[in-house]
């Protein structure tokens, strides 16, 4: 269900250029496409607008939640079990794990989210090609993140592998 919310929540935000909600045009270097930020007008700046609210601040705001309350509940069964070494270690991992991989969201897509809004709202910045790409290139690598930091902070995946 997930992955199929997933494929149809994407559908629903990359199609509307496609049909005439603001358009796709070359990014940075025309190593990729992207949003038209550039030309302004209520057209594009509408759906960029929406884009950021749907698929930046709704993610972080969802991750930021879910995260929160994984942790409140992990702090939960830490606390009725103090004198634990191993629930109390689990805790201090997992609470690493969750700031890394929103920290890794960041990095990933707040480049992108943020150079969208300031390009779409402030016509008369002039940015280098280059320096406009790399925010492109920092969302694209988002999908490598969570698997890495997912390996290499936990200790059952980090044991298989060294015992392998």
């Amino acid at each position: 269900m997930g992955c199929a919310f997933t494929w149809i929540w994407a559908l629903l935000w990359t199609s509307p250029p496609l049909i005439g909600w603001c358009s796709y045009v070359p990014e940075g270097l025309g190593t990729s496409c992207g949003p038209n930020w550039y030309t302004g007008g209520t057209n594009n700046n509408s759906y960029i607008l929406a884009l950021f609210i749907t698929c930046f601040m709704m993610p972080l705001t969802t991750i930021i939640f879910s995260y929160s309350n994984l942790l409140l509940a992990l702090r939960a069964v830490a606390a009725q079990q103090k004198e634990s070494e191993t629930t109390q270690r689990a805790e201090k991992e997992v609470t690493r794990m969750v700031i890394a991989m929103v920290l890794a969201f960041l990095i990933c897509w707040l480049p992108y989210a943020a150079f969208a809004i300031v390009t779409a709202t402030n016509k008369n910045i002039v940015i280098d090609p280059t320096l406009a790409s790399m925010p492109s290139y920092f969302s694209k690598t988002a999908t490598v993140y969570n698997p890495v930091i997912y390996v290499f902070m936990n200790k059952q995946v980090s044991n298989y592998i060294t015992d392998h």
